[in-house]
C-alpha cells in the first residue's frame, strides 16, 4: 500500500511532530483546509496507536492556531475523519481534516457533519 501523503516533501509540511505531520489539502473545501497525517502508513483511525492518535490531535490544535492567525480568521471548524470507502475515504492512509468554516459559506450549516448523508443534516428542520 502506498500513500500520496508520504510522497509530499517535508517542505510542504505546515506542522509536524514525532509521529505525524500536517499539510494543506490539495482539494480544499475552504481557505486553510488542512490534513493531519500519521507518519506511519495506517488505513484508518482504528488502526492507529494511542500515541499516534494523541500526536494527530496535538497537530490539529497547532494547525487551528495557524489558521486562526490568518486573515480572515474562521468563524468555526469541522474536524473530520473518514474511515473506509463506505464512509467516503478515498486515500487509504488515515488523515484528519481540519476545515475552517466562515459565516455564510453555506446557506444553513445546522447539523454540520451530519450532512454527510443528504437530507439528514438539519434534524431541527420542521420542528
Amino acid at each position: 500500500m502506498t500513500s500520496p501523503f508520504l510522497e509530499r516533501p517535508e517542505s510542504d509540511w505546515i506542522a509536524s511532530n514525532e509521529l505525524a505531520f500536517a499539510i494543506r489539502d490539495g482539494y480544499p473545501v475552504s481557505p486553510g483546509h488542512a490534513l493531519v497525517v500519521p507518519r506511519r502508513l495506517v488505513a484508518t483511525w482504528f488502526d492507529a496507536t494511542a500515541e499516534e492518535r494523541q500526536a494527530l490531535f496535538a497537530l490539529v490544535d497547532e494547525v487551528k492556531r495557524q489558521i486562526d492567525a490568518s486573515c480572515p480568521a474562521p468563524d468555526g471548524y469541522n474536524i473530520g475523519i473518514n474511515c473506509g470507502a463506505a464512509a467516503g475515504q478515498t486515500v487509504m492512509h488515515l488523515h484528519v481534516h481540519v476545515i475552517p468554516r466562515y459565516a455564510g459559506d453555506v446557506p444553513d450549516p445546522t447539523g454540520g457533519v451530519r450532512h454527510v448523508i443528504p437530507g439528514k443534516g438539519n434534524y431541527l428542520a420542521g420542528k
